[in-house]
């Protein structure tokens, strides 16, 4: 049988969070950063967000959603109809968003890091799910399960930490902090896109945001800057380029 599925444009990078916002929150500036250097991004949300105490309901989500992937200037915002609140580790899950991988042939992928203490549990289960996906995206003779799509060997892994109510950071291969002193502002401007999770009584959110991004970027030398953690090892050939770059 000979199937030849449309491959569309590919993408350089995929960050993938179990809700809108979450994304946003954690690496939000590293994703206009790498926009503004030219390189092809783009976010998958595994729910919809819905219910929520907030909304008004999925298009008030959507909405934001596509508000917020306009201001940090993503190529391709992709939501899939896995179930907030029952999201779960399971092939099926697995299988969807590995079509994500196959379709746009990322070269790295973004996925949450850990636990996050005292909020939902859907992070952690978008954890497992997106590592499985890398794997499940380079799987031969099993065709059917992905539409025929071809395997696609994804280049990097990273891990984005999405709690800030720990100062305990996860394991991971290697440690680096972006510098977003430029699109820190950006990223803030869209989180702010998700009014229905953030009204004024939350405002504390964004000095939160702002504080934590600051704090980093300090460390590195930066105005601002967000913390990734690569599921391997990361091996550089010029120590001195890569230390006073």
């Amino acid at each position: 049988m000979s199937i030849s599925p449309e491959l569309l444009e590919p993408l350089d990078v995929i960050a993938v969070g179990a809700h809108p916002d979450d994304v946003e929150i954690a690496i939000g500036g590293t994703l206009a950063k790498l926009v503004k250097q030219g390189y092809r991004v783009g976010l998958v949300d595994l729910t919809n967000g819905e219910p929520t105490p907030g909304s008004s309901g999925p298009a008030q989500r959507a909405e934001e959603a596509s508000n917020a992937a306009k201001v940090l200037g993503l190529h391709l915002r992709e939501t899939l109809t896995l179930p907030n609140r029952w999201l779960f580790d399971s092939v099926d899950a697995r299988i969807a968003l590995a079509r994500v991988f196959r379709r746009y042939r990322p070269k790295i992928v973004m996925g949450i890091a850990d636990k996050t203490p005292m909020a939902s549990p859907d992070h952690w289960q978008a954890m497992q799910i997106t590592d499985a996906a890398i794997f499940y995206s380079r799987l031969t003779k099993w065709d059917e399960e992905f539409e025929y799509l071809p395997p696609h060997r994804i280049s990097k892994h990273v891990w984005y930490p999405l709690g800030f109510q720990t100062l305990q950071i996860p394991d991971g291969g290697s440690q680096i902090v972006t510098d977003i002193s430029d699109t820190l502002e950006q990223k803030l401007e869209a989180i702010r896109c998700y009014q229905s999770q953030f009204p004024p009584e939350k405002k504390r959110v964004f000095t939160m945001v702002e504080s934590h991004n600051r704090m980093l970027g300090y460390g590195a030398g930066f105005e601002a800057g967000e913390l990734l953690i690569t599921a391997t090892t990361l091996g550089i050939t010029d120590l001195v380029q890569t230390l006073t770059d």
